[in-house]
């Protein structure tokens, strides 16, 4: 019986490296036709995935390795109006963005701590999180950080996270917590051959393979997706892999590329 209830979907707050807007349908077509009960991803980012399904079960849980990502959902979750307050006069300003991106975020409250990464990430280019980044900027499109189209998703948002938990760990940790023979996890790791896009230290190229032979032995089930790569074939080849084609830009902009994906699951 499927175990599996509608539910609206939400479109995330900002733009983040690696996220999977135009291969969303795609995936959340696949993780709703497998009956789970629970709902476990391993590298949330913005929820790019999480935020645009359609069904759900009862028990959902959301992980990230970056305190900022994760004190973002947790204040939307739990100190919504004092945070829609606080941002409210905000405006795109780009000495507001080089002075927020100088700033210690260890020094700030969690909703200072919330407030920066949002305002940072709506208005660097290409949803870059980690290192210098850049003010994003197009002629022909108005300023990203606009309260009044924003505050409706993350009020979307806010909606869209209760009864939802939130877990900070290491990924082998999450995946060894919540692993249950009803589990589903979806995995969305670093591109391989970006490995050090997060951040110093976050995830290696020997974590592949570790990824491979841990998800070989869960109790549960998964779906993982990553860029297309003769490596990766091999590194998860005991599992099944679809290739996908998406036509992908950067920053908005009119280019755009096609890029193969692999959708490797275990269900």
């Amino acid at each position: 019986m499927n175990s599996l209830e509608a539910v609206s979907p939400a479109l995330p707050v900002a733009p983040y490296l690696g996220g999977k807007r135009n291969l969303s349908k795609h995936l959340v077509n696949r993780i709703n036709a497998v009956d789970h009960q629970s709902y476990a991803e391993v590298f949330v980012g913005m929820g790019g995935v999480f935020l645009r399904r359609t069904m759900r079960p009862k028990c959902e849980v959301i992980n990230d390795i970056s305190e900022d990502v994760t004190t973002l959902f947790r204040v939307l979750q739990h100190h919504y109006l004092p945070f829609i307050d606080m941002i409210r006069w905000q405006i795109s300003s780009r000495a507001n963005f080089e002075k927020l991106t100088r700033q210690d975020p260890s020094t700030l409250t969690d909703m200072q701590r919330a407030a920066r990464f949002l305002y940072l990430q709506r208005l660097a280019f290409g949803g870059k999180v980690a290192g210098p980044r850049t003010f994003g900027v197009a002629p022909e499109r108005a300023g990203r950080f606009d309260v009044s189209k924003l505050v409706p998703m993350l009020e979307d948002l806010h909606e869209r996270m209760t009864g939802v938990i939130i877990e900070r760990l290491d990924w082998r940790q999450f995946i060894a917590r919540w692993d249950r023979p009803h589990t589903l996890f979806y995995l969305d790791p670093p591109y391989y051959g970006n490995e050090k896009d997060y951040g110093p230290g976050i995830f290696s190229r020997d974590d592949f393979a570790e990824m491979a032979e841990l998800l070989g032995g869960i109790k549960g089930q998964f779906i993982l997706s990553i860029n297309d790569h003769p490596d990766v074939r091999d590194i998860f080849a005991a599992f099944d892999q679809e290739k996908v084609r998406v036509r992908y830009t950067v920053g908005g902009g009119a280019s755009a590329k096609d890029a193969g994906e692999l959708v490797i699951s275990r269900i």
